[in-house]
């Protein structure tokens, strides 16, 4: 008898845990030939809003870890990635991949999680300055983390631009909700287990599966989600999210990139969720006029 193939069901992943979609649906994405490859979570509004709580009470001891230690967790992710890559590589063929493709995605995701732990306790020294004022003060700006992140992920990629975005935003000191590829969402599944069982504390990421046409709505007006990065190419989705986005005034981001470019690592990636806050510190005159610490 031909052995019947148990067809592994993918879940979601908030708060540091694995729920199934409170609404119960499921879609099954196929390979090029029509083969089933999965049972994948068609996840609801309920189930952003049970992500925005998770991550809406991790941002306060995510934002205020020392960047060294976020530093140290994101490279731990990476450690933990290259430890299951063959099985991101296998995923990867599955949805389409040649071997060669999936191997270089998988290895730059790897990279650009190890590129950006090296940013996390820089780029405040490269981006914050001392400011002239007129008067007997110290200046001071310096990035601060926005807060809630919603990330769309890049439909065109099951793992480099999901790990493109989220990397940036938690070296920040943002906490994230990610929705995955429609098309090609195994990866971020997986992805998600290797968060599981690394240092990331629960509720910093979370990672939905399910439609971007359904949930695109629910991000763009969430009241507590402070900020959305959009990677894709689409000016309906993008007019729309920044129609719904003015209601909390809440920042929208969009990306058009090829996120298998090995270029597309910056800094500025980080910048574009961070919020600039400027300290005004007085002066003490000891002594003689002018003189002072």
């Amino acid at each position: 008898m031909a052995r019947l193939e148990v067809l592994k069901t993918y879940k979601i992943f908030i708060g540091g845990k694995f729920p199934r979609t409170e609404s119960g649906r499921y879609y099954s994405p196929r390979d090029k030939k029509g083969n089933l490859l999965a049972n994948v979570c068609l996840c609801s509004r309920k189930d952003l809003r049970e992500s925005v709580v998770a991550a809406r009470s991790a941002f306060g001891g995510w934002s205020t870890r020392s960047a060294f230690n976020r530093s140290q967790i994101l490279y731990r992710i990476a450690e933990m990635m290259e430890g299951r890559r063959t099985q991101f590589i296998d995923e990867l063929i599955k949805q389409g991949a040649t071997a060669s493709a999936a191997k270089k995605e998988v290895d730059l995701a790897v990279d650009r999680l190890v590129y950006y732990s090296g940013w996390c306790d820089k780029f405040q020294q490269v981006f914050s300055s001392v400011n002239p004022v007129n008067s007997s003060h110290f200046n001071f700006s310096v990035p601060e983390p926005t807060g809630v992140v919603g990330l769309l992920a890049d439909e065109k990629t099951s793992l480099a631009g999901l790990v493109s975005g989220i990397a940036a935003l938690v070296a920040g000191g943002n906490t994230v909700i990610a929705l995955a590829s429609e098309s090609k969402p195994l990866c971020a599944v997986t992805f998600s287990e290797v968060i599981a069982t690394s240092d990331v504390p629960g509720g910093v990421i979370n990672i939905l599966t399910g439609s971007k046409k359904e949930l695109l709505e629910h991000f763009g007006s969430h009241m507590d989600i402070n900020a959305v990065v959009y990677q894709g190419n689409s000016n309906e989705e993008l007019s729309q999210l920044r129609s719904l986005a003015s209601n909390n005034v809440k920042r929208i981001s969009s990306y058009d990139k090829d996120w298998m470019d090995t270029a597309q690592q910056d800094p500025y990636f980080i910048m574009d969720a961070q919020e600039i806050k400027t300290t005004w510190h007085p002066i003490e005159n000891i002594g003689s006029e002018g003189s002072g610490y």
